[in-house]
């Protein structure tokens, strides 16, 4: 059985034996589609791999401190950078764009 390192709620890695459903960058905190055009085309040129990390799904991203990517998540980064422009802080941030994407019936992304 195959076992994977995805990020839990907290920030902290845990194993899992179902793969995550979105990847991400560690430093720049940003998450996004595993297909995503940005993400593959940094891999592609070595980079990225070494802070690359994976979430079950899109709220656990968002609790971790993540925000979505700009690439491949274009609707999402608008709402992101809406709440950015009312937040206090990150955090902040993240509490209003949680809210903004549940109020504009957006909801959170499903990935199967």
């Amino acid at each position: 059985m195959k076992i994977y390192k995805l990020i839990g709620a907290d920030g902290k890695p845990y194993e899992s034996t179902i793969p995550g459903t979105l990847g991400g960058h560690r430093r720049n905190r940003g998450y996004g589609r595993l297909d995503c055009p940005s993400a593959l085309l940094w891999i592609a040129k070595g980079y990225y791999v070494t802070h690359r990390v994976f979430f079950a799904d899109e709220e656990t991203a968002i609790a971790a401190g993540y925000r979505p990517c700009a690439s491949c998540l274009k609707e999402r980064y608008v709402l992101w950078k809406r709440a950015l422009a009312h937040a206090r802080n990150r955090e902040h941030a993240l509490e209003l764009y949680q809210r903004l994407i549940v109020d504009s019936g957006h909801g959170l992304l499903v990935l199967r």
